[in-house]
């Protein structure tokens, strides 16, 4: 498995997870509060789903594309 592979993978389950702790907290009661008033969610939550959409779409960009391998 080439080191781009690898990669990749990594960065998929990074932004997966990062993702799902966005989510998770979307739900918290200052974020509730937060959407409520403002109308958006806290800044850390936005950067935790921006963040994991950005990081799962590279790892999966990386897997696709990545290393037909020297093997």
């Amino acid at each position: 498995m080439s080191p781009q592979r690898i990669v990749g993978i990594v960065a998929l389950v990074v932004g997966v997870a990062l993702l799902i702790v966005g989510m998770n907290s979307s739900h918290s009661v200052a974020d509730q509060v937060s959407n409520t008033f403002t109308g958006r969610f806290t800044q850390a939550t936005t950067w935790y789903i921006i963040g994991g959409i950005g990081a799962g779409l590279v790892g999966l960009l990386m897997l696709i594309t990545g290393g037909g391998g020297k093997a």
